[in-house]
């Protein structure tokens, strides 16, 4: 069984934000909100595990929809979560300057050039999984320029990328030529990274830049919370509603993409994996997982800024939840260590070649690290490659 990228990997696994420790005055520890991101970071990693190892969604019933689910919105949402990692990083509500702002940029900047790195290797093993570590990093150098932007301006940024971006990633095809699924073995190259891979910046990055926006908020506040869930239903209804409309409203675009996806018509079958847009214009119409197109964009944002706000909201209204979610948040604390382990176990156990049936093999993979991320937690604040990771930003408190 091949795994597309769309599997949204990563990273989604995005690595996990450095915490911040002041408290707002509210009263209420910025911690517990810091404890949500990562209830949301730790389903985004089964979500990932679910698209690399699971069953295939085709089998249909519950599993299958479960498997449709986490198909390209676990590694949005990643990427989203991304985006608060850079606020973090910088200074969530009030941006850093003057020294304290140098520092934050050459933390993030080292944090990128770690992840290019780590996710080149990652790729050179040669799994059936696209990482996305090396994009990741990209994405965190295109975005730093942003970093003292506001909600309003880095909203609007984001939309209008979306809107550009594909048109520009179609028009520019011919030029950087197609793509095809997986990649195995092969570093990315810029041109991988930019426009044919499984995660070009130049359609992926606007989710860094919503998460951006999303992290400027006062999160503590229920209003707020309130609008930030009726902007991601609206977003998601906008996305998905407007493709499944447009693929019947615009003259040949569901047999245009019915030929593409080998006659599954209207499915999930996502068009990318037949090359970037499915070779079709009409597969600029089409929300499902990396259609690149700015519908999915759009309604995978929304579903991503629904999930972090469910999860925020139901940790701060739920203590005992944040007891019973301990495993998962653990692994969520950790997810830059908890997606490296996926690639390496995917790459040393040949899950391709098992004969093991794919639920065992997902449900073994989750267990597995949801008890080392417990045991691991009990005795350490941070994940151990976020630990190395934060003593290689650390060299940043050098610069005067």
């Amino acid at each position: 069984m091949t795994h597309h990228p769309d599997s949204a990997p990563l990273p989604a696994a995005a690595p996990s934000p450095e915490r911040e420790r002041t408290k707002p005055s509210t009263g209420a520890p910025d911690v517990g909100r810091l404890i949500g991101l990562d209830l949301a970071r730790g389903l985004a990693v089964f979500g990932m595990y679910a698209v690399h190892v699971g069953p295939a969604p085709s089998q249909g019933g519950a599993i299958g929809f479960l498997m449709e689910l986490a198909q390209g919105r676990s590694s949005a949402l990643f990427a989203v979560l991304a985006g608060f990692a850079v606020a973090l990083i910088t200074g969530r509500r009030t941006p850093k300057t003057g020294l304290a702002g140098r520092q934050a940029v050459a933390k993030v900047v080292i944090r990128a050039v770690i992840l290019l790195a780590l996710g080149t290797a990652l790729t050179m093993t040669g799994t059936p999984v696209v990482p996305i570590l090396a994009f990741y990093g990209l994405f965190f150098l295109l975005v730093l320029p942003l970093y003292r932007l506001g909600t309003k301006p880095l909203a609007l940024i984001a939309a209008g990328w979306a809107l550009v971006g594909p048109q520009l990633l179609y028009l520019l095809k011919p030029v950087v030529g197609g793509r095809a699924f997986p990649t195995v073995g092969q570093a990315d190259g810029i041109v991988s990274l930019l426009f044919t891979g499984g995660y070009p910046a130049l359609t992926w990055v606007p989710f860094v830049i919503a998460g951006m926006a999303v992290a400027r908020l006062d999160l503590a506040a229920t209003a707020i919370r309130t609008r930030l869930a009726l902007t991601g239903v609206a977003l998601a209804v906008t996305g998905y509603g407007g493709s499944w409309l447009a693929l019947r409203l615009v003259p040949g675009a569901a047999e245009a993409i019915r030929k593409t996806a080998g006659g599954q018509g209207m499915s999930s079958a996502p068009p990318g994996s037949e090359g970037i847009f499915g070779d079709t214009p009409a597969g600029m119409l089409v929300a499902s997982p990396h259609s690149e197109a700015t519908l999915s964009i759009v309604g995978n944002t929304g579903v991503a800024i629904l999930v972090i706000t469910a999860c925020l909201a139901a940790i701060d209204a739920l203590p005992r939840l944040r007891r019973l979610g301990k495993p998962v948040i653990a692994v969520g604390s950790m997810s830059l260590t908890a997606y490296v382990y996926h690639i390496v176990a995917i790459w040393l156990l040949d899950t391709e070649e098992t004969t093991v049936p794919p639920l065992y093999i997902l449900l073994g993979f989750i267990a597995s690290v949801t008890v080392l991320a417990t045991i691991w937690s009990r005795f350490f604040k941070r994940g151990p490659l976020e630990w190395l990771m934060g003593r290689a930003t650390g060299i940043a408190r050098r610069i005067q």
